[in-house]
C-alpha cells in the first residue's frame, strides 16, 4: 500500500482548551490509485493533508508512506521524503520569485536528482508555452498554480497530495489538470490524494471519502 493512515487523531489548543480537529481518521491509497476527500470547510481536511505529507505529527495513529511510519522520522528525513516520492500542490503557490517559468517547473525534478524531460510538452499542456522565460510576478494566479502543477507532475513523485488544486482555474482548464494528474497516475504508478469540494470533480477520480466534523463519514 502506498499510503496508509490508521486511526489519525489531531487537536489543536485554542483559548477555551483542546480543540480536536481529526477523530481516529483511518484511510489507504494504493500505487496507480487516485482519491477524493471532500468536505466542508472547517472538517479537517486541510489538516489531514499537512499530517499525510508530514508538515505535521499526529496526535494519535500512524501514517505510513511506502510502509515507512514518518512520525518516526525527523524534520529533515521527512523533508527529504517529501523532496524525493511525495509531490505537494497546495493552494499557496510556493514559486520561486528570482526564477522564470521554466527554471520553476524543473526545480523539484532536479532537487529530486531526476531526468527532466518533456518540458515543452507540460507547458504546452498546461497552457503555458508562451510564458517559459516570464517570472511568477507577472503571471496571473491562474498561470501560477498551473506553473505549481506542472512542477510537480515534472518531478514524477510516488505520492501526489493536493488541495484544491484546481481552485484558480476555470471550468475547462481545472478539468485538463485533473486529467493531467490522472495521467500521472496512470503511467507512472502514482497515487493521488485530491482535496476538493467540487462533486464534479471529485466523480472524476477512482474513489471518494468525505469527511464531517474530523470523521470520515
Amino acid at each position: 500500500m502506498l499510503l496508509s493512515a490508521r486511526a489519525v487523531e489531531k487537536s489543536f489548543e485554542t483559548a477555551d482548551g483542546s480543540h480536536p480537529v481529526l477523530r481516529g481518521v483511518s484511510l489507504e491509497l494504493a500505487a496507480g490509485r487516485t482519491l477524493a476527500l471532500t468536505g466542508e470547510s472547517g472538517s479537517g481536511k486541510s489538516t489531514l493533508l499537512h499530517l499525510l505529507a508530514g508538515l505535521d505529527t499526529p496526535d494519535g495513529g500512524t501514517i505510513e508512506i511506502e510502509g515507512q511510519d514518518i512520525a518516526h522520522l525527523d524534520d529533515a528525513g521527512r523533508a527529504a521524503l517529501r523532496r524525493s516520492r511525495v509531490g505537494l500542490i497546495f493552494q499557496q503557490f510556493n514559486l520561486i520569485p528570482s526564477l522564470s517559468v521554466a527554471d520553476n517547473l524543473t526545480f523539484h525534478a532536479r532537487l529530486a536528482g531526476r531526468e527532466v524531460e518533456g518540458v515543452a510538452d507540460l507547458a504546452a499542456r498546461l497552457g503555458l508555452g508562451d510564458h517559459l522565460h516570464r517570472f511568477p510576478e507577472q503571471l496571473s494566479g491562474g498561470q501560477q498554480q498551473r506553473v505549481a502543477i506542472g512542477r510537480t507532475v515534472l518531478a514524477r513523485p510516488a505520492l501526489v497530495l493536493a488541495d484544491e488544486p484546481t481552485g484558480n482555474l476555470d471550468e475547462a482548464t481545472g478539468d485538463a489538470t485533473i486529467d493531467l494528474l490522472r495521467g500521472l497516475a496512470s503511467e507512472t504508478g502514482a497515487g493521488l490524494l485530491m482535496v476538493t469540494h467540487s462533486d464534479r470533480l471529485a466523480a472524476m477520480l477512482d474513489a471518494r471519502l468525505h469527511l464531517r466534523a474530523g470523521q470520515l463519514a
